[in-house]
């Protein structure tokens, strides 16, 4: 009887599991997730651009630029590279952006800095 019971709460669980995986597929796909894919792409490209400015061009500390985020910003993470000089800005699984300090042109997304002067 304990057996029984233990399958009906584990074939439970998975449904539970499948319906939740099913949801977040649906939002993934839906309006509402490329919006926010959307939103997460600009915030990171943002973020990694003014704190990559913050830090490399003004030459402030990392904790002292992350307190320049906005107000919605709060899931980006920054990380910087010292000997790159470039930030690092992502939301986990959804966006990440870099940018570099390009001489004469100040810190730029990471497409951009990687180009050479034309």
């Amino acid at each position: 009887m304990a057996n029984a019971k233990s399958r009906r709460r584990s074939r439970f669980r998975l449904v539970i599991l499948l319906l939740l995986a099913t949801g977040l597929a649906a939002l993934w796909f839906s309006s509402l997730g490329q919006r926010l894919r959307g939103d997460a792409a600009a915030g990171t490209a943002y973020a990694a651009r003014v704190v990559c400015s913050c830090r490399f061009v003004a030459g402030r500390s990392m904790e002292d630029c992350a307190k320049d985020k906005l107000a919605g910003m709060g899931l980006i993470r920054l990380s910087d590279d010292e000997e790159a000089k470039s930030v690092t800005a992502s939301v986990p699984l959804i966006a990440r952006e870099t940018a570099r300090l390009r001489p004469g042109y100040g810190c730029v997304l990471a497409p951009y800095s990687d180009r050479q002067s034309e």
